[in-house]
């Protein structure tokens, strides 16, 4: 397997490979809307606050993960947001997923960010490193369905203290549908 940073080629593919796993997964209305999400990140979003990893076997297209930046009023840490995160169906369960999340994380923390936080299953996202996190800690940009999903993680040796919000996602994801 291989991880590549570079998405702009392959930005067509990547959201093509959301938008069907999601609809294996979770029916075609998600499957539609995070492909959607994937494209507007990947076409609206400067690049310094976006990071697309993707692994590939054999010149085919096996997963992607997207981290976007999340800014905090008041708090000058460098924190970017995981999600969306994609395996090709016929790949899945066999830890495509996470040897991407860990690569990217190192790249994150090669580059000086100082925290990760994601939204989503923390029986997943907890073989990664992540850990349930509350607003308080680190505030979302929106209230959140499910709080028990809002996870992260340290990635240097930043001032382990929370986060000083409010916070603010990229415009792809300013909507509190994501939330």
């Amino acid at each position: 397997m291989e991880f590549s940073a570079e998405y702009e080629v392959h930005a067509a593919a990547i959201a093509n490979l959301f938008t069907a796993s999601f609809t294996a997964s979770e029916g075609s209305d998600e499957g539609e809307l995070i492909g959607a999400l994937a494209r507007r990140l990947m076409e609206e979003t400067p690049s310094e606050h976006l990071r697309v990893f993707t692994a590939w076997n054999n010149g085919e297209l096996d997963g992607a993960i997207i981290f976007s930046r999340l800014t905090f009023k008041g708090d000058k840490r460098v924190v970017f947001v995981l999600g969306p995160v994609a395996v090709a169906t016929k790949r899945q369960r066999q830890n495509i997923g996470q040897r991407l999340i860990a690569h990217g994380l190192r790249v994150l923390q090669q580059e000086g960010v100082d925290f990760a936080a994601t939204y989503g299953d923390p029986r997943f996202y907890e073989r990664v490193g992540f850990s349930t996190i509350t607003e308080k800690d680190v505030p979302a940009p929106f209230p959140l369905q499910h709080p028990e999903g809002w996870l992260g993680q340290f990635l240097n040796n930043a001032t382990k203290t929370p986060l000083q919000g409010p916070s603010r996602c990229v415009t792809a994801f300013d909507d509190p549908i994501f939330w």
